[in-house]
């Protein structure tokens, strides 16, 4: 965990059962997006699908302030862009394929375990108290 805070078991349980999570990059944003989040050795990952420069994980690179929300609960969140040559893209695009196998998901899923999509990998970490 590189010495940084672990989410709640509840937030591991919930994106290990559901394939959607909702997010809330920056300050300014004032709604929730929907997004595919894995996690690899209990750490936590999202790419940006459609690598929009005005989406949110650039709004989350420049702020690296946010929130996530999962049911009812929300996490303060920071985080940080991963490498693109980091080793654990490998295990992140397998992640990506185990989880996201839905016949609706598949194509999609294949896709974001492009090495290209390693540019958009962010990772997550629960904001100190």
């Amino acid at each position: 965990m590189n010495g940084k805070k672990k989410f709640p078991v509840g937030f591991y349980k919930y994106l290990e059962e559901n394939t959607l999570v909702e997010i809330k990059s920056g300050e300014n944003r004032t709604k929730f997006t929907e997004i595919w989040m894995v996690i690899v050795d209990e750490r936590v990952f999202a790419r940006s699908w459609n690598k929009n420069p005005s989406g949110w994980m650039n709004e989350f690179l420049a702020n690296k302030v946010g929130m996530i929300k999962f049911g009812a609960e929300i996490i303060d969140v920071t985080v940080r862009k991963l490498g693109d040559n980091h080793p654990i893209h490998q295990k992140i695009n397998q992640a990506y394929l185990e989880k996201y196998t839905q016949d609706y998901n598949l194509e999609y899923a294949k896709e974001i375990s492009l090495p290209e999509y390693a540019h958009y990998t962010i990772e997550f970490f629960p904001s100190a108290p």
